[in-house]
């Protein structure tokens, strides 16, 4: 399963991507974090559905210092274009 995620509240200058690269290593997913111009953050995660949930999850709450005040969530279709887990 993939999935693209937008995370918006204080999600940029907390090691919000950082925090989310560990768990999706972790977790064994593909994919990447990064920061866009609104201050929100988008993940992409490509992996077994669990493990992408557990994702989904983890990030709902985000690392101690950031405050998650939306998650927005679209399925895509997998591909063979994401090797690792990379912040962008």
């Amino acid at each position: 399963m993939r999935l693209r995620l937008r995370i918006r509240g204080r999600v940029q200058g907390v090691w919000f991507r950082g925090w989310t690269c560990e768990q999706a290593r972790d977790l064994g997913l593909s994919g990447s974090a990064r920061n866009l111009p609104d201050a929100s953050v988008e993940v992409v995660a490509q992996g077994p559905r669990e493990a992408v949930e557990a994702l989904v999850l983890a990030c709902r709450q985000g690392p101690p210092s950031a405050r998650v005040d939306a998650l927005t969530l679209n399925e895509e279709a997998p591909g063979d274009d994401l090797i690792g887990f990379r912040i962008l």
